[in-house]
């Protein structure tokens, strides 16, 4: 058997704990898994109102992925708007990726002009202030009222249907307790991460989440469609957080999605 190595990106409010059942069961199957915690998230001790921008909010994953040794690479695995840092950090070191797989996550090409529905998605997701935006999150103003926020947290009566809705209750009990707010400037650089051939290079998976109720169904697609991914599945049942709702099947999809690379 092939060892892998695993390297997982949260999204916001999330942290390196919420893959830990993917965590388990690939390391009791022989393989390799690391759960970063970007700036501000996770355990990391960092204020999240003093993380300045993507690049920043991203120091973690490009300290551990810049350590690498140089015959070494790594199967990065994002979610939600995790999937901006994983592009992001595809761009500056592509020689130490062998597979990016996107689980719901923000697949968008470096250097391209994103349309207006899709725009929509991540300006909600991300914070970005608009009316829906907040309608769902709750944010804070470190810089002060007349300036852009410098974070948000989702408000607790819509975690359950946005995030968890087909979660069992006590990975929705745990999350609650760990959710933290997350970067709003962070999220903002996610749609200017320039052009970057190199990282076009590296295979890509994507995995859609069919009972999603942040990330609708034909934003999904529409991702897709425009920057096609080398492998493509379907988790019909699968809500916004498919590492709880869908542990078993997502596991056997990153086994699956890495026995395609070439050893």
């Amino acid at each position: 058997m092939i060892e892998h190595h695993f390297v997982f990106v949260h999204g916001a409010g999330h942290g390196g704990w919420c893959w830990y059942k993917l965590a388990n069961s690939l390391r009791e199957n022989g393989h390799k898994a690391t759960c970063i915690d970007l700036k501000g998230a996770g355990i990391n001790q960092t204020d999240p109102n003093t993380v300045s921008s993507l690049d920043d909010y991203n120091q973690p994953l490009n300290d551990f992925l810049s350590q690498l040794p140089l015959d070494q690479k790594v199967i990065l695995v994002s979610h939600s708007v995790g999937g901006g840092s994983m592009t992001a950090a595809m761009c500056k070191y592509p020689s130490k990726v062998s597979l990016a797989v996107y689980v719901a996550a923000a697949m968008v090409k470096p250097g391209t002009v994103i349309p207006p529905v899709l725009m929509e998605v991540l300006k909600i997701c991300s914070g970005m202030i608009e009316a829906e935006a907040e309608k769902i999150w709750d944010f804070t103003f470190g810089n002060g009222p007349e300036k852009l926020p410098t974070s948000m947290m989702m408000k607790p009566e819509y975690v359950r249907d946005k995030y968890y809705n087909e979660s069992p209750m006590e990975d929705y009990t745990l999350a609650t307790t760990l959710l933290r707010p997350a970067p709003v400037m962070a999220f903002a650089g996610i749609v200017d991460i320039p052009a970057a051939p190199e990282a076009d290079k590296i295979p890509r998976v994507y995995i859609k989440t069919g009972n999603d109720n942040m990330f609708q169904s034909r934003r999904q697609d529409l991702m897709v469609t425009l920057w096609p991914p080398a492998q493509y599945f379907l988790l019909e049942e699968s809500d916004h957080s498919a590492f709880f709702s869908q542990p078993e099947a997502l596991y056997k999809i990153l086994i699956e999605a890495a026995s395609s690379i070439s050893p």
